[in-house]
């Protein structure tokens, strides 16, 4: 007797025999010599509407200013290059290992520096990344699958958000899946060379982003273990060769780094003592999971940016909207596949792919939903080939299986009436935007389900109707996503959310956002409360540090406004936040109305430092008389806006969290002696320490020392001397002055 859930019985056929959806193929079996003729173009057509999603309107997005700076350093010092240094003087790195620096470094070194060309391998990355699932699906479940998984992953409303940024995830992501592709293959076929090819995938990944990478790594060795066509000892001796080339790719740079004598080398960004193994442990480790010096503090709920940590989180008003659509149904095809393929032989490659996917969904989503470090709701881009995998190949599991056998006729219209649920939950947390799509998705999804049930044994032409049906529950599905990832390249804002430095996608849906719950809005915001006003929506939920509204300075050290206001700025005598100025693709002049800091409209100002003023920086340049570094400042984001608005190297002192402990006064003595520095600027930007820093070097007790010892012994210069626009009247006081001027004399 033939069922369903017995891999050892001839395929399941629909009951006309017709062949449609085409029958689960023999285990292992080799692709078609003649794939079908809708297949490439739709391949096509899906990377065709992904490219329009990830590069529409992108010279008005507001990328982020840390990655930014380190780029353009990168193209002006090989040394920068390597290190990942914020500046090219060489003084700091960003908190990250430097492989997708390299890569945009080269490609603005070959066409010059500006926002295409620093975007292009990114976006070529996220378009392979696409290709390569849609391979690795299709070897498995063929044509079908591939193109449901490849539709997906295009539409991943987060994916697309951070496609259009220069954070390190589209290249991760890249890594990752081809990682997990190539880690197949050498489960269907028992070769070596594949394995070593995953090994060194996952390895460049984790010189992306460190231990991102390694995250779905258990899933991967566990299924060529078990699965792998070879023996036992083989496999062992495949997995152990496979480690030495992980190893290998992973800690040639931290290796290469430790080599270097620390007076011959950068600080690296994010570390406690200057060393990539503490970034590697600590920071970038397991300081993203559990929290503390720069991560969160530990036990804050995941530092702010995506709520409370707890499983649920993935499903709140901050990620819901940007990741969970399909979470419920690959869920349930997870299950049901694992189910099908229970008595199918260890080689069996559905069960295999499936445990490869669902691993990597499920250890994506228990890192993401209960860490308590920093946790930026873009992080869940990895999870989203996994969730499209699964609904491509466990979909069409399902499918077959709700032909096939009458036991199985309630999971798919289940499974689907889940996700049109969960679309509607969805859309009404945002009642106010496109308050016609979760209706229209509802009557779809009804009328999907209905034809499902109706013809769920139809024959000849009413298969056709069978067909139709499931194309509606794909749209139906599809809808809500969609509608998310079109709002990213279609606003005036480019990247949503926080410009370049916490891009999301859709509207506003509530509490959450960076500050968690009860803190901020799902696109962006700042923790406490309050409002940020200006962009293309109105205004935007979330607070400065310590509640208010943004605009005015409310809660925000420093003062000034957010995208839309006037004057404040990070940088004293104004500058806008994060500024305009310059021609798309390239960089500001520093030239203009004291409002410079963006790459075409914004482009290249996104991210939390605030804008330049023009005015300052052409008196820094003046008075530079040969320095190596045009200013000191006490955090990433006020020292990368800078760099990117002079292309001068400048010090940023205590890192993005304000916590590194990169600038002592013994080392700032010895740079102002050799003439090497002259100009620091104490507080100013984002309150020199990183968000919520409260000060100097957010709790460093280097930047008190420091602070008290430039106070003492430094020149105040006062507003007036570079700004001639404004009222000065309240800045001339020594007091209040924020820029001082240091010469060898100083230094006792």
């Amino acid at each position: 007797m033939t069922s369903a859930t017995d891999p050892h019985s001839p395929a399941p056929q629909p009951p006309d025999q017709s062949g449609w959806p085409p029958p689960e193929p023999p285990e292992a079996a080799p692709l078609p010599a003649r794939a079908p003729r809708w297949s490439l173009p739709a391949l096509l057509a899906i990377l065709a509407l992904a490219g329009v999603l990830y590069s529409w309107n992108l010279s008005s997005s507001s990328l982020n200013s840390f990655y930014s700076a380190a780029v353009l350093s990168g193209t002006e010092s090989w040394k920068a290059w390597f290190f990942g240094s914020l500046d090219a003087g060489n003084f700091m790195t960003v908190d990250k290992p430097p492989f997708v620096l390299m890569v945009m470094g080269l490609s603005c070194r070959i066409f010059g520096f500006g926002t295409w060309q620093m975007m292009l391998p990114l976006i070529s990355a996220a378009l392979g990344t696409i290709w390569i699932l849609h391979s690795s699906v299709k070897r498995v479940w063929g044509h079908g699958a591939a193109a449901i998984a490849a539709l997906v992953l295009a539409l991943t409303p987060i994916t697309v958000a951070i496609n259009r940024d220069n954070n390190p995830d589209a290249l991760l992501v890249l890594l990752m899946v081809g990682g997990a592709a190539l880690a197949l293959r050498a489960t269907r076929d028992g070769r070596l060379l594949p394995l070593i090819g995953s090994a060194v995938c996952f390895g460049l990944a984790f010189n992306t982003k460190m231990l991102q990478g390694y995250i779905a790594l258990p899933a991967v060795f566990a299924v060529y273990l078990y699965a792998a066509r070879a023996g036992l000892w083989r496999r062992v001796r495949n997995l152990l060769i496979a480690g030495v080339a992980l190893a290998v790719a992973s800690f040639w740079w931290p290796t290469a780094v430790s080599f270097v004598p620390a007076s011959e080398r950068p600080y690296i960004g994010g570390s406690t003592d200057g060393t990539a193994w503490d970034l590697i442990m600590g920071y970038n480790g397991l300081g993203r999971v559990f929290g503390g010096e720069g991560n969160g503090g530990g036990g804050g709920g995941g530092g702010g940016f995506s709520g409370t940590a707890g499983i649920g989180r993935l499903f709140n008003d901050v990620l819901g909207g940007q990741i969970s659509w399909l979470l419920p149904f690959a869920g349930i095809a997870l299950v049901g596949g694992l189910v099908l393929r229970g008595r199918a032989p260890r080689t069996d490659q559905p069960r295999a792919a499936l445990i490869l996917w669902g691993g990597w969904t499920v250890l994506h989503y228990l890192t993401f939903a209960m860490a308590e470090g920093t946790m930026h709701p873009y992080y869940t881009t990895a999870l989203a080939p996994g969730i499209a995998a699964l609904c491509g190949g466990g979909g069409l599991m399902l499918l077959r299986a709700f032909r096939a056998d009458k036991r199985w006729a309630w999971v798919l219209p289940v499974a689907l009436g889940a996700t049109g649920i969960w679309a509607i939950v969805l859309l009404r947390r945002a009642s106010d935007w496109n308050g016609w799509l979760w209706p229209a998705i509802a009557l779809v999804m009804a009328a999907a389900i209905a034809g499902l049930l109706l013809f769920r044994t139809a024959s000849g032409h009413r298969l056709r109707l069978l067909a139709v049906s499931v194309a509606a529950a794909v749209v139906a599905s599809a809808a809500g996503p969609a509608a998310y990832a079109w709002s990213v390249p279609s606003s005036s804002g480019g990247a949503g959310g926080m410009g370049g430095t916490n891009p999301t996608a859709g509207p506003t849906t509530g509490s959450g956002g960076m500050g968690g719950p009860g803190g901020g809005g799902g696109r962006g915001g700042f923790p406490g409360g309050g409002q940020q006003q200006g962009n293309e929506e109105g205004a935007q939920q979330g607070g400065a540090p310590g509640g208010g509204e943004v605009p005015d300075g409310g809660g925000m050290p420093g003062g000034g406004e957010m995208p839309g206001g006037q004057s404040g700025g990070g940088f004293p005598g104004g500058g806008q936040m994060p500024g305009g100025g310059g021609e798309t693709g390239t960089p500001p002049s520093g030239s203009g109305d004291g409002r410079t800091g963006g790459m075409g409209g914004g482009g290249m100002g996104g991210g939390m430092g605030g804008g330049t003023d023009s005015q300052l920086t052409s008196y820094l340049e003046k008075h530079r008389d040969g320095a190596k570094w045009l200013l000191a400042v006490s955090s990433s984001q006020s020292a990368a806006q800078m760099i990117v608005a002079t292309k001068q190297p400048v010090i940023s002192m205590w890192g993005w969290s304000g916590s590194d402990k990169a600038m002592t006064l013994a080392k700032l003595k010895e740079l102002v002696k050799k003439g090497e520095l002259h100009y620091i600027q104490l507080g100013g930007g984002m309150g020199g320490g990183g968000m919520g820093g409260g000060g100097m070097g957010g709790g460093n007790d280097a930047s008190s020392e420091v602070t008290a010892w430039v106070k003492k012994h430094g020149t105040a210069v006062k507003a007036s001397e570079y700004n001639k626009s404004t009222d000065t009247t309240d800045t001339d006081s020594t007091d209040s002055a924020s820029l001082y001027r240091l010469d060898a004399s100083d230094v006792s």
